[in-house]
This record gives structure tokens, sequence and C-alpha cells, in this order.
């Protein structure tokens, strides 16, 4: 299926359309998690990442080409100096439906009331322990009291839907999988279990020694509670199931023992500006160089996204040593 039949769509060569991206805002975080990013951590200098009102320019193309959710990122895109004037424009966009969030939790103390009232919906919050020692020594630097509070500071602003976020890894966290679940259902909010990624080399650990399968994990919930399958689904690659008597959902992320590329509607955006059509291929389009040529315009960033839909590729293939593996860190990727 070639782009030409489809001159204003996002549909790539295996006919899936594409209708959700994940805008990050700063590869910067306030935490150093043992999964995403090296002990020892170079950022990008700021001529190098996208201003803000690029990537409002980037979010508005997008949005003119069908795309319906964005997901903003990092790092962690909540320490972005001024990002809620960013928040504030995206949730403004004409036909965006839908304006995520993805964060650590530190910051949203103070503002889940102002990202409420911008139009964020959804928000997405990474934590991994419920034990303050161990929760620091998987984050290395986070203070679990700042994202426990900011939970709660989510549930009083009335934000739609919040997730909790989990990457179960073995010989760090691998018997909290019953208590995580268990303050997600209390809380009356959904959980999610996440495959930890094979992306860049870590510091600390082996992937292929540390990875939980998502089956696993499944059966340890099952050893308590009911799950039933259901056909809900989100923006992203979740599966979600039912927890019998509650209203919260349990969902799986399983990008190592479940491809889930087949209905792939997704791509990411750095903050420095590459489209990456794939998260475990490396893929990409530069975009900073036509946000900044003078000569260029929307209509040239437009044809840029539709063309790139023949990079994007069917699929991933993590921890395949007959495939490269992506080695860029999960803070440049974008959570």
């Amino acid at each position: 299926m070639s782009t030409t039949e489809h001159a204003d769509s996002l549909i790539d060569k295996f006919g899936r359309k594409v209708d959700y991206i994940r805008l990050s805002v700063t590869d910067r975080c306030d935490f150093r998690c043992v999964y995403c990013m090296t002990e020892d951590m170079t950022f990008l200098p700021r001529t190098q990442i996208l201003s803000l009102e690029e990537l409002y320019r980037v979010a508005k193309v997008f949005t003119e080409l069908g795309v319906k959710k964005i997901r903003l990122t990092g790092g962690e895109p909540m320490v972005r100096t001024d990002v809620m004037t960013l928040i504030e424009r995206l949730g403004a966009l004409p036909g965006l439906e839908e304006l995520l969030l993805t964060t650590n939790g530190a910051q949203l103390d103070k503002y889940a009331v102002a990202l409420k009232s911008a139009g964020v919906s959804r928000i997405n919050i990474s934590i991994d322990s419920l034990d303050a020692e161990r929760f620091k020594r998987i984050s290395r630097v986070g203070k679990l009291e700042k994202v426990l509070s900011g939970i709660d500071a989510c549930i009083e602003a009335g934000i739609k839907r919040i997730r909790l976020n989990s990457v179960i890894m073995r010989g760090y966290n691998e018997d909290e999988v019953l208590a995580l679940t268990e303050y997600a259902l209390d809380k009356g909010i959904d959980i999610a279990f996440i495959e930890e990624m094979p992306l860049g080399e870590t510091s600390d650990h082996n992937r292929k020694d540390t990875t939980c399968s998502n089956d696993w994990v499944r059966n340890v919930i099952e050893e308590k509670y009911d799950l039933n399958d259901s056909a809900e689904s989100t923006a992203g690659p979740s599966r979600y199931v039912r927890v019998a008597g509650h209203e919260s959902r349990v969902g799986f992320i399983s990008p190592v023992t479940h491809n889930f590329c087949e209905d792939c509607n997704r791509v990411r955006v750095t903050v420095e500006g590459r489209l990456l059509l794939c998260l475990g291929n490396e893929h990409s389009v530069d975009l900073r160089d036509i946000l900044r040529d003078e000569s260029k315009d929307d209509s040239d960033l437009k044809k840029a996204l539709i063309d790139s839909m023949d990079l994007k590729p069917e699929r991933h293939y993590f921890f395949d040593d007959d495939h490269a593996q992506p080695v860029r860190l999960m803070n440049m990727t974008g959570g």
C-alpha cells in the first residue's frame, strides 16, 4: 500500500493507520531508574532539543494528519521549564481527542489540578515498589512519598483515568506484584505491568537475567484474584483484564514475550526531533532539520510525516540475536 494512495493520511505499507503519537518533551529526569538510564548520564545540550514552539508545531501538523491522541513523555516531562504552557496549547488543538501524560509522579502534587484544567484526561504514573528503600534503589534518587502524594493529588483532582506502570524485574521487585496490584485496587485506579524493554545497555544489570514475563506476573495475581479477559483497549498496547469485584483494570504490556506489532498505531518523536517509526528499531526521520530550515513550512513537515510511513517496519525483534538491537536508552526514546 503506497502513501500516494493516502495523500493526507498516516497509513503505513502494512495498512496500519497511525493516529497516536508519543511526544518527548525532555530527555532529563529527576529520577535515574535502573532500567531507563545509566547512573552517570549525559543529557543533550539545549541547542539540540526542540523548543516548546517546535514541539507544538509538530503536534499541530500531526493532528492535521488525523492523529487523535498525544501522549507527553520524557525523561520526566514535568521537569521541563514552562511545560504547562505547551500542555495548555496542546489541550486546545482542534481534532485532538485525548491528551495523555506519562510521568514518574514526583511533580504531580503541584501540577495535578493544572493538568486536569489543561485537558489532560489520562495519566500514567511509574511506580515499581511500595517500599521506600527499594524504591530508592530502583530509581536511585526518587522518594516514594512524593510519588504516593502525586497519585493522591490526581485522584483528588478528578483525572478521568489514572494508571500505575510497574516494571517487574527479577532480583529487584518480583515479590511485590501482589502488593502493587492491591494498592491499585484499594485506590480504585488501574495498573499495568510492563516487561523490561531491552533498550540500550544498562549499568546495573543484564536485562536477560532480570526480565520477568507477564505470563508469570499474571499467574502470581491469579493466585489471589479472579481475572477476566477484557476486550477493552486504550491508546497503547496494553492488554487488559478485569479483577472480579473491583472497578480497577490490570494491564499487561509484553513487548518481549508477546509481540503486539500487528495493530501498531503509534510513532514517537524524541526531544531532539527524531521521528521513531518503531520502538524496537532505529528507523527514523530527522524532523528538526525541517523545523529549523527557514525555506520550509508546515507543508514540508507534513510531507515528511506522510513519506515516513513507508519506513515503519512490520515489527520489532527484542532479544533476537539475528537482528540489531536498539542502542538508545529509554530516556532518549520517550516513555
